[in-house]
């Protein structure tokens, strides 16, 4: 024995040279299942088996598992079969067995050793599993709207089996099914009558089956699906009933559209509502109010009932059933309250919507009210499209029921229901995915200046934005550096600052989502050389300066007057406006009548003679005799003593008036001066025979004195320069006088100087009777200067 054990100790030692690191003999097979199916009326002699292998086998050590399959009671050898895999089928001979025991176990074997499973040994119909009920229908009835009436046919004889059911069903379009309990279906039957069902709704039922007996058999596959509609009945709940309220057309006045859904147990096909409405205040029993029949739409599941204008004073109380093929719902009413009491119901609080798993849910509060709660209404608008759902006064959070679009924007309202009465509402805006915009907003220059300019921007409408916008980007560039700015989403406008002037700039804006954005295209503008009002300010400065110039050199002008004509204007004394007198203390002075038919302007003016100065060499000494005397008796004005005589004249005016003349005379300045006679007229010329005396000059003239008059030492001076400048003039004589004496008397006028009048002579013709009193012989000569320019206008 000891040899032997040696023996195989070496033998494992050669073999283990060629084995894995770590071979063990195989593991015990587990979770042994078999079955025999149907096969038409018959159970199948094909018994297949299945296994759960334990450990593991490599190709050099392979596992095979044999099955054996043994009849009891039988003394004959077991149905065997050998393979690799976990499962196989064994051959039970020409039929099946019923109701004998069948024995069945695996045997897992390789080099190493072999391991049975547990022996599994039940009754042969332990085994069986058949085929699903065929031909199954289902039956509705009329005067059973509740219920489904269910057959089917099955092909094995019950001397070889008998079955037990098991169905279910559930309403068309849902997920969860409802099973029948199988003791209502434990016996041999091949039909059911489905009970408590919905009426006028789909069903889908199925049936299944396997061997009566407890615990034995496996349950079929379930049948194909059969559907049936039940029957209609009378609606058993109330319509969906609801309102839109607008503002009306006119004032204090809402419009009213009033709108409902089929009740939720509509039991049957609605084809008409009742509705009628009535005032509270009104005394006429509802049961006499006349029912308005409205058809059911058949565009969608809302019906529109009636539309109505009411005053934001007034309440009304509407009722509405529906109607279909079996007979009339229960009423449903709904109060609609004056605009004023409406905001005395309170709204639930804290209203929240969010998306979560492909719905909207909403979250809220109850309201904090006294009244109580019956339900809740939950409204949602998304576009044109408006829906609304009911929930129970103890819900606080659900989901939107109905169908919901990605990227459209819903308005969520959540209205408390008091017994009828609608309360204040809660709103929130939602979407169920939001994603980038579709359109981009359009952005236009509004102002531009020279280091700013403002942009506006369209806002996206409502059905593009396809998301709440979160802000707006502004982008600006001139060229070389793209800047950027971020605003509010509820910005539509924004003024870029720190521009260059006379630029070009390019700008566009990006609209963002949570879910993406949107660029705009381009636009283009370009600041001012100037700022706004830069122009006007300097025109305004430039003007204001010069005006100011203006009023500057007015001013002066008006305060200055004086000084300006006397600078610009000198007055020069006008000869044509003075009257000369001539007087002697032995003659009385003649007073000068003017002629009529004198010349007009025109004043006749003598040689006036000034002291010392304007006389001849021989008479000077005999004039500075006399001067004394003269000059005692020399009249004057007041002024001063004229240095200069003047022959007396009389002006001849231009008016015909005596009358001005007199006040002329009267108001004028005198100036009065001795004046000698010439001892022996002229040089050269025969003396006139006629005694000579002395004269008195006597002027009125309304001018003042000439500078010669007032300074006789200019004027001396003056005198001696002009005839150094200007050779004098040779005289002119208006008798008939000899030519010939020209020389000579120009040598005898030598030494005479003139008073410097500054103004051209001008002689008149002499008045007849004054000429002969004192003129000489011959014409003597003017006494004053040439004129440059004539008088400057008075």
């Amino acid at each position: 024995m000891v040899c032997a054990r040696v023996l195989q100790l070496l033998a494992l030692a050669c073999l283990g040279s060629a084995l894995p690191a770590r071979v063990d003999v195989p593991g015990k097979p587990e979770n042994l299942s078999c079955e025999a199916v149907q096969q038409k009326q018959y159970i199948s002699t094909t018994f297949s088996c299945e296994w759960q292998t334990v450990g593991s086998q490599t190709a050099t050590v392979p596992t095979s598992y044999t099955l054996y399959t043994a009849v009891l009671p039988g003394s004959g050898q077991p149905y065997s079969v050998t393979t690799q895999k976990n499962r196989t089928q064994v051959k039970l001979g020409d039929t099946f067995p019923h109701y004998m025991t069948l024995e069945v176990w695996v045997e897992a074997h390789n080099k190493l050793g072999k391991i049975e499973s547990e022996h599994l040994k039940e009754d042969s119909g332990w085994f069986v599993k058949t085929d699903p009920p065929s031909d199954v229908k289902v039956f509705s009835e009329k005067s059973f709207p509740t219920s489904l009436l269910i057959n089917w046919t099955h092909l094995i004889p019950t001397i070889r089996l008998k079955l037990t059911y098991r169905i279910r069903y559930r309403q068309n379009g849902t997920q969860n099914w409802t099973p029948v309990p199988l003791g209502d279906t434990a016996s041999d039957i091949k039909s059911f009558r489905l009970q408590d069902l919905q009426p006028y709704q789909v069903y889908e039922i199925q049936v299944s089956c396997k061997n009566a007996k407890e615990g034995h058999g496996y349950w079929s596959d379930w049948s194909t699906i059969v559907t049936k509609r039940t029957p209609e009945a009378r609606p058993t709940s109330k319509p969906d009933l609801w309102r839109v309220i607008a503002e009306g057309d006119g004032k204090n006045e809402r419009r009213v559209q009033f709108i409902c859904k089929d009740p939720v147990l509509a039991n049957g096909r609605i084809v008409s509502f009742d509705i009628k409405i009535q005032d509270p205040k009104d005394k006429v029993k509802n049961g006499s109010l006349e029912w308005k029949n409205i058809p059911r739409s058949s565009q969608g599941k809302i019906t529109d009932l009636k539309q109505i204008d009411l005053a934001d004073q007034k309440s009304v109380r509407v009722y509405i059933n529906a109607t279909n093929s079996v007979g009339k719902s229960d009423e449903a009413s709904l109060f609609i309250l004056a605009k004023a009491r409406e905001s005395e119901l309170a709204p639930v609080e804290e209203l929240k919507v969010f998306p979560h798993r492909g719905q909207l849910w909403l979250e809220w509060k109850p309201p904090n009210s006294t009244k109580l709660v019956s339900e809740y209404v939950v409204e949602w608008v998304g576009g044109a499209q408006i829906d609304w759902q009911k929930e129970k006064r103890n819900t606080t959070h659900t989901a939107i029921k109905g169908h919901l679009d990605k990227f459209v924007c819903y308005n969520v309202s959540v209205y408390p229901i008091y017994s009828g009465w609608i309360g204040k509402p809660a709103r929130k805006e939602a979407y169920l995915e939001q994603g980038a915009p579709l359109e981009a907003p359009i952005v236009r220059l509004h102002k531009a200046g020279r280091n700013q300019a403002t942009l506006n921007w369209t806002e996206i409408s409502q059905g593009s934005r396809r998301g709440f916008i979160t802000n707006y980007t502004i982008f600006y560039t001139s060229g070389t550096e793209v800047h950027n700015i971020t605003v509010p989403a509820n910005t539509a406008s924004y003024t870029l600052t720190s521009l260059s002037g006379n630029t070009k700039y390019d700008t566009w804006v990006k609209a963002s989502t949570i879910g993406g954005s949107k660029i705009s295209f381009n636009h283009s503008f370009t600041t001012l050389r100037y700022a706004p009002g830069e122009m006007e300010f300097i025109v305004v400065g430039v003007s204001l300066g010069f005006l100011f110039i203006v009023v500057m050199t007015m001013l002066l002008c008006v305060y200055k007057k004086d000084v300006i004509k006397e600078n610009f204007w000198p007055q020069i004394p006008d000869p044509g406006e003075s009257t000369i007198g001539n007087w002697s203390p032995d003659y009385p002075l003649k007073a000068d009548t003017p002629r009529e038919n004198g010349l007009s302007g025109i004043s006749v003016l003598d040689m006036d003679v000034c002291d010392g100065k304007c006389v001849f060499e021989e008479d000077k000494a005999s004039l500075s005799l006399k001067k004394g005397k003269y000059l005692s008796e020399e009249h004057s004005s007041g002024i001063g003593g004229s240095s200069c005589m003047s022959s007396p004249r009389q002006s001849v005016s231009d008016s015909d008036e005596g009358g001005d003349m007199a006040d002329t005379t009267a108001s004028t300045v005198q100036y009065s001066s001795v004046v000698p006679a010439p001892p022996s007229g002229y040089k050269g010329q025969t003396p006139n025979s006629q005694p000579q005396q002395a004269l008195f000059s006597r002027s009125e003239s309304t001018q003042p004195l000439l500078d010669c008059e007032e300074n006789p030492d200019v004027l001396q001076q003056e005198g001696s320069r002009q005839s150094q400048r200007s050779p004098p003039r040779p005289p002119r004589f208006t008798d008939g006088a000899d030519p010939a004496g020209i020389a000579e008397q120009q040598e005898l006028l030598e030494p005479l100087d003139f008073c410097p009048l500054g103004e051209d002579s001008e002689q008149a013709t002499p008045v007849d009777g004054q000429a002969a009193d004192w003129l000489p012989a011959a014409a003597p000569l003017s006494s004053y200067m040439p004129q440059l320019g004539g008088y400057r206008p008075q």
